[in-house]
């Protein structure tokens, strides 16, 4: 005899639905395909960083990249000009600075150059420019003991002209004879600033990195004075290096700010000359005005 089939409870029949396997449901089967979906497409995509970690710093590339700037070994950026052999700058804007500071002392009053002849430093300066100027006359490129020896005893005496007047002038003012006009003394204050910073933009000038003969050979690597385009060489045209313009500029900055400002001392002689400058600088500018104001005041 046949016996009857067991009848069938829904829930316990593991039966295949939809190419699915024995004991799984609808549900089951689609979600495994998804999941397979969805393992072939992660193994497709690249793998994701791990949360928290970073790619490299950009101050370590920077780092990186100045170190072989310093070297002389960076493939894909040309060798700045500060750095290799170049032509000499104009000599011009060193002859009308120079020309300028001795109108200026030619103008003092005399009691602000006393014991000295008022014309004696001045006339003297004239000569090595003169000299200077002839020598070398549209750039700076002429080396020599002679030429470098006349270079630093101009601005010796230019400063040592200005200094005198200076001295003078702080004692007048100390003393309270300074007059009772506040138009003369501020022309006095003025003028006495004013050369004072042609003379540190001259000192400067003649001695970072050796000279502007030394510069121009691309012998010193390491600057006394670092400018905002050699810390950057990236942001700075490849032809770009320090003239006497900028010596100047950073003069002028360091007797209005009384310290530096975009250009940073890097040798001794530089921070110990920029320390001087502006203590010249804040004591000139100080009773100048502190005097001047009084005056008005009465």
């Amino acid at each position: 005899m046949t016996q009857p089939e067991p009848e069938r409870k829904p829930g316990n029949a593991a039966e295949p639905d939809r190419g699915g396997r024995p004991g799984e449901t609808p549900h089951e089967t689609g979600a495994g395909e998804a999941g397979a979906g969805q393992g072939g497409a992660q193994a497709a995509m690249p793998p994701m960083p791990r949360p928290g970690r970073r790619g490299m710093d950009p101050w370590q590339i920077w780092l990186h990249r100045a170190e072989e700037l310093a070297s002389g070994h960076v493939p894909d950026v040309p060798l700045p000009a500060w750095l290799r052999k170049t032509r000499g700058e104009a000599r011009w804007p060193i002859t009308i600075s120079v020309a300028v500071a001795i109108v200026l002392q030619i103008l003092l009053p005399p009691k602000f150059t006393e014991p000295l002849p008022g014309f004696l430093l001045p006339a003297l300066e004239g000569v090595l420019l003169v000299g200077l100027t002839v020598a070398d006359p549209l750039r700076v490129e002429r080396a020599g003991m002679a030429m470098r020896a006349a270079s630093i005893v101009m601005i010796f005496l230019v400063t040592l002209a200005n200094a005198v007047s200076a001295v003078l002038l702080v004692r007048a003012i100390l003393d309270g004879r300074a007059g009772s006009s506040a138009t003369p003394l501020f022309a006095t204050g003025a003028s006495v600033w004013g050369t004072n910073v042609i003379a540190f933009g001259l000192w400067y000038w003649e001695f970072d990195r050796g000279g502007p003969i030394r510069r121009t050979a691309g012998i010193r690597r390491f600057p006394d004075l670092m400018f905002p385009q050699m810390a950057s060489p990236f942001l700075a045209p490849r032809d770009w290096e320090p003239h006497f313009v900028d010596y100047l500029y950073l003069s002028f900055t360091n007797a209005t700010a009384f310290s530096p400002t975009d250009v940073m001392p890097l040798s001794r002689w530089a921070k110990l000359t920029m320390l001087v400058q502006s203590a010249v600088s804040l004591a000139i500018g100080a009773l100048v005005i502190a005097r001047a104001v009084n005056i008005l005041r009465t």
